[in-house]
């Protein structure tokens, strides 16, 4: 890695005074202020869209990185290993605290303005960003599967560790609501009024507090799909870092809600991604693809902290559930 920002920032026409290492990533002091530099996986085509979408949510007055063009005009740099790059604007700030309620619910609120402003772009919408009307459905359907093959694993195991005993208690509870999300999920299709263009990736560490403003970063997931996919995805993380706490969860939808309204279909599939046993699926699904020779105390604290919360969780839902009828 000797060098190598260095190599890859040559390829830009910008003076850089100074470089130094974040979190996976560059983050480079120049001449055309703070930017950070850090590898991308994508297509050149969707990293044309990137820039292109981002050059409109400025303009609209959205926070949002601006992607960096080279000297060749191009929106990603390429390293000697064929390793691609974006070099995208960095913004000085704090993370959203998952412990202030009130940067949870501007989060929310910037959510809404990115999707109304999003809703507006008059460009052409790229096949590569598009997903099925089905894809929930095909994901909580994968998800089952995965389920079942951790139980047959753990099923056939003579000699059981303490995870894998409390995962077989708890699985046949868990499994049957992940298994009625999915059936009702079957009886339900997105209208096209549900679906728009989604950041893809909104969670506590792409929203950054700022002196200037509320920046939301890391667009490299961002996708056309059910909008409240976005919503869901924060509104889950949050719910699990502050035990589901139902004033909380209402304030956050109300928040959103008061900026972009919700339609009933939209607060259905809302109810169903959260609905869905995904944390319990993601524990079991990790422990599954890991080292298991060597049991980690994390996946015993995560699954027992999950159990702990479904009380809680069991009663938002319900809630939530008689706003979707």
């Amino acid at each position: 890695m000797y060098n190598r920002p260095e190599q890859i920032l040559e390829q830009y026409d910008l003076e850089v005074n100074a470089i130094s290492k974040g979190r996976e990533s560059y983050h480079c002091d120049t001449n055309q202020g703070q930017m950070v530099l850090r590898e991308y996986r994508g297509s050149k085509e969707r990293a044309e869209f990137l820039g292109e979408m981002s050059a409109y949510l400025k303009e609209q007055g959205l926070f949002v990185p601006a992607v960096a063009r080279t000297r060749e005009g191009g929106p990603i740099s390429v390293d000697e290993d064929e390793t691609k790059y974006l070099l995208t604007d960095l913004f000085a700030g704090a993370e959203c605290d998952t412990k202030s309620r009130e940067d949870m619910t501007e989060a929310v609120r910037q959510l809404a303005h990115l999707h109304n402003i999003a809703e507006r772009y008059e460009g052409e919408i790229p096949e590569f960003v598009k997903s099925a009307p089905d894809s929930l459905l095909q994901l909580y359907e994968k998800h089952n599967r995965e389920l079942r093959k951790v139980r047959n694993y753990i099923h056939d195991k003579k000699k059981k560790n303490e995870f894998e005993v409390m995962f077989a208690a708890q699985y046949a509870g868990f499994v049957k609501k992940a298994e009625e999300v999915t059936e009702m999920l079957k009886e339900i299709q997105p209208d096209e009024q549900s679906f728009g263009f989604c950041h893809g990736d909104y969670n506590q560490h792409n929203i950054i507090f700022t002196k200037q403003g509320t920046a939301i970063i890391n667009f490299d997931c961002f996708s056309y799909h059910v909008r409240v996919s976005d919503l869901a995805n924060f509104l889950r993380k949050m719910m699990e870092k502050n035990n589901w706490n139902m004033g909380l969860g209402m304030d956050l939808i109300k928040a959103y809600d008061q900026i972009r309204k919700l339609s009933p279909q939209e607060l259905r599939y809302l109810y169903l991604y959260l609905a869905y046993p995904e944390k319990f699926w993601k524990i079991a699904n990790r422990y599954y693809n890991s080292h298991k020779a060597w049991l980690s105390g994390r996946n015993i604290e995560k699954l027992e902290r999950v159990i702990a919360q479904e009380e809680a969780r069991e009663q938002f839902l319900e809630v939530l559930f008689h706003f979707t009828a």
